[in-house]
């Protein structure tokens, strides 16, 4: 393949914006607050785990306690109303004044038993209260470092990005100067080569994989037109000469 030595000059600028573009792409993919907010996106799925577990807890207390306090009332009013027929006289009977008595007492027992639980419950409940207010705020301190990180992140993103649309139209218009065939090669060259298509020869080296040139190469790209598209022999990316080349 030929092609004009400013062509193929034209051709390392290419390479130099695709560079820059695989560069910027690297920078966007690679910000650290990629890894902040993974780390924290995970911590906030945990705490957020824990917040709902400890509603669920206090949720749970409010019934028992509810249920409690209805069976204090129960007990409460029963005794009330054992309490209302002894003192009203009604009973004359000395076994069912007895009974009644017992009643009342067994009645009393049984409240202070349900009012202890009560009392028990309502502690717990509370701990999850307090729980629950704990992981809310956590919650939200977290979720505000994320927002803050977000921000950051997008605020590089557009400045990542704003360079990669510059340096993509300047792609354009200096690729659309190389010819066709010569471009068509180098973007083949540069998918396989792991982006670097062309290399400038630099005091008999390779710039693409850093190797120098056996001195029969050198020989033959010395004695090569200097329109001739060479080629680095370790390589096979394009070589582009210059006046540092070194020949």
């Amino acid at each position: 393949m030929n092609a004009a030595p400013a062509d193929q000059i034209r051709l390392l600028d290419v390479q130099a914006l695709d560079v820059r573009l695989q560069q910027l792409a690297h920078k966007r993919r690679s910000l650290p607050e990629h890894a902040e907010i993974e780390s924290l996106t995970k911590d906030l799925t945990q705490l957020r785990d824990l917040l709902v577990a400890a509603q669920t807890e206090e949720s749970d207390c409010a019934r028992e306690q509810t249920k409690a306090e209805q069976d204090v009332d129960q007990v409460r009013q029963r005794a009330t109303r054992d309490q209302q027929r002894l003192d009203s006289g009604a009973v004359t009977s000395p076994k069912d004044l007895s009974n009644l008595q017992h009643e009342i007492a067994s009645l009393a027992k049984r409240q202070g038993d349900l009012e202890d639980v009560v009392l028990e419950v309502m502690e717990r409940r509370e701990a999850a209260q307090e729980r629950v207010n704990e992981l809310t705020e956590r919650v939200a301190s977290v979720q505000s470092k994320i927002d803050d990180a977000t921000g950051r992140r997008d605020a590089a993103f557009e400045e990542i990005d704003g360079e990669a649309a510059s340096v993509t139209k300047e792609r354009e218009v200096v690729a659309a100067s190389v010819p066709a065939d010569l471009l068509r090669l180098y973007d083949k060259l540069r998918e396989q080569q792991g982006g670097i298509g062309a290399a400038k020869l630099y005091a008999r080296t390779c710039q693409g994989c850093r190797q120098e040139l056996a001195i029969t190469e050198l020989n033959e790209i010395r004695s090569a037109a200097p329109d001739t598209v060479v080629r680095c022999e370790n390589c096979r990316r394009i070589l582009v000469r210059t006046a540092e080349s070194g020949l």
